[in-house]
């Protein structure tokens, strides 16, 4: 299965980010076969919001031991994090069928 993870960063906890990105990137690198995206994202008018994963795994409690190994998960950066499965419908101009 497919799922996306959307994390809400918590105010006033930007340092963390940076603190801690390297030890999130090798986290990312060495879990490339289950991430299979990630990546920040921005308001329109270009302040951090958080972040986002694809992951492949069987199934939620999978994706959620994932988001507790990730090294940004004990520094209180994170203030939410939402497991949702995601069926992908289309792809590359047409339509996926299963």
């Amino acid at each position: 299965m497919i799922f996306i993870v959307l994390f809400e960063d918590a105010d006033g906890k930007e340092h963390l980010r940076q603190a801690h990105m390297a030890d999130h990137l090798t986290f990312l690198a060495a879990n490339a076969d289950k991430i299979t995206a990630a990546g920040p994202l921005f308001t329109s008018n270009g302040d951090g919001r958080g972040g986002m994963w694809s992951v492949k795994a069987e199934d939620a409690e999978a994706v959620e031991e994932l988001v507790r190994a990730d090294p940004f998960y004990p520094t209180g950066l994170r203030k939410t994090c939402t497991v949702l499965e995601w069926r992908q419908v289309f792809r590359d101009g047409a339509r996926v069928t299963r």
